[in-house]
């Protein structure tokens, strides 16, 4: 279920023109304007700088916009769903971070009441109410993914089924805005890739209509180019698919790379960002560069950058261990930074992900190399503890404290 609420989360993202002038007062749309506020042109041209540093975690600077819009339009979902965009963006570097679910939630309820009063006095199938369901489907999927993550399952199932709903009421109008078209793409891609990869979830999607993963991805790549809310955020979401199709197509692990080493450059304090990028360049055996973004992640970390925490810890200290472990046979620095990688795993409560369950195994074979048998038999039975029956880590322990019992006494 959380899988299926992030995928339907149609995020709002900006990149425009730094060129371009400060729209005046007299050019921007009228509080009461039957306009779609998504089109106008001054509305995104105010909205550019509260956007880029809400993606570079800039939050004060990003709300200090955000506000401005809200209270300019105060009747219109806008400036309440980029309030709560910006606090969601708050928990993207820790999904388990409570503190801001409250005022969250508050900002999306409110951005739903005022949706649904244009929803249902706007005329049928006018672009208001298209706008306005896009809204509804934005919001829906924002709470349902927060219900996820904080695992009540039925209250997510509820707002992630109203997303669908509204998200298939916007699908079909990409002519009238390209952030439409992102909900387009969006719904093509996974309304077939889902029921491909979780087979229990296919009834949920025989009431909608057919959707098409080559078209999508073709849409999402048309918004990076044309969007103007939602470039980065389909940016963000190609990663995701790039990656996903790279086994069918390699080329695609190419193209994740460099939307990801694009979105860090862009925005180099997002640490969320950050991690992707740091992956892609793990996965693509881009050693040097692995090596170098890891440092300057574990640096962040200690300089207490705003979501620079457990998770890209995990990742960059495992990187580093297992680079000192298998290719420059340097123990006592791989012993080091796989120490980290299980410290971080541990502090954010990870022991099941694999970076903390493969650190384990290579400071187990360290030990084991250095005849500290006892140490490694710690390693292994935590491997033990905390692997999935399935995962290969575990089918390691169980051979390695099976065949060296001997050796622990």
């Amino acid at each position: 279920m959380k899988n299926l609420l992030y995928i339907l989360i149609p995020l709002f993202s900006i990149f425009f023109s730094s060129s371009l002038q400060q729209a005046k007062a007299q050019d921007l749309p009228h509080p009461d304007s039957v306009e779609m506020l998504i089109n106008s042109m001054a509305i995104q041209i105010e909205a550019t700088q509260g956007l880029n540093d809400m993606y570079n975690f800039d939050f004060r600077s990003a709300e200090s916009q955000f506000q401005w819009i809200k209270r300019h339009y105060p009747k219109h979902p806008l400036g309440y769903f980029l309030m709560g965009l910006s606090n969601f963006w708050k928990m993207m570097p820790n999904e388990d971070d409570k503190s801001y679910d409250g005022v969250f939630n508050n900002y999306m309820d409110t951005t739903i009441t005022y949706a649904e009063k244009i929803y249902d006095n706007a005329e049928k199938k006018s672009p208001k109410q298209i706008e306005a369901a896009f809204f509804l489907s934005a919001a829906y999927a924002f709470k349902g993914r927060l219900e996820s993550n904080r695992r009540n399952w039925t209250a997510a199932t509820i707002a992630g089924k109203r997303a669908l709903n509204y998200l298939e009421d916007a699908r079909g109008y990409g002519d009238l805005s390209p952030e439409l078209l992102f909900g387009d793409g969006l719904y093509n891609y996974y309304v077939e890739w889902i029921p491909e990869n979780y087979g229990e979830l296919k009834p949920i999607f025989w009431f909608f209509k057919d959707g098409d993963k080559a078209k999508g991805i073709k849409q999402l790549e048309e918004v990076t180019a044309e969007g103007f809310y939602t470039k980065t955020e389909a940016q963000t979401f190609l990663i995701r698919i790039y990656d996903g199709e790279a086994k069918e197509n390699p080329i695609y692990r190419e193209k994740a790379l460099n939307l990801a080493g694009y979105l860090h450059q862009s925005y180099p304090k997002n640490a969320f960002f950050h991690r992707q990028y740091l992956k892609l360049l793990y996965m693509t055996g881009d050693g040097n560069k692995t090596i170098e973004e890891s440092k300057n992640a574990l640096e962040l970390i200690e300089q207490k950058a705003f979501g620079y925490e457990g998770t890209i810890g995990r990742y960059a200290a495992f990187f580093l261990g297992s680079h000192n472990f298998r290719a420059l046979k340097n123990y006592e620095e791989a012993k080091k930074y796989l120490e980290q990688a299980v410290q971080f795993g541990e502090s954010s409560d990870a022991q099941d992900s694999g970076y903390y369950l493969y650190s384990l195994s290579y400071l187990g074979q360290i030990a084991h190399i250095e005849k500290d048998y006892k140490a490694a038999q710690g390693y292994y039975e935590k491997i033990k503890d905390h692997a999935d029956r399935k995962h290969p880590t575990k089918k390691e322990a169980k051979e390695y404290l099976r065949e060296n019992r001997k050796l622990f006494k």
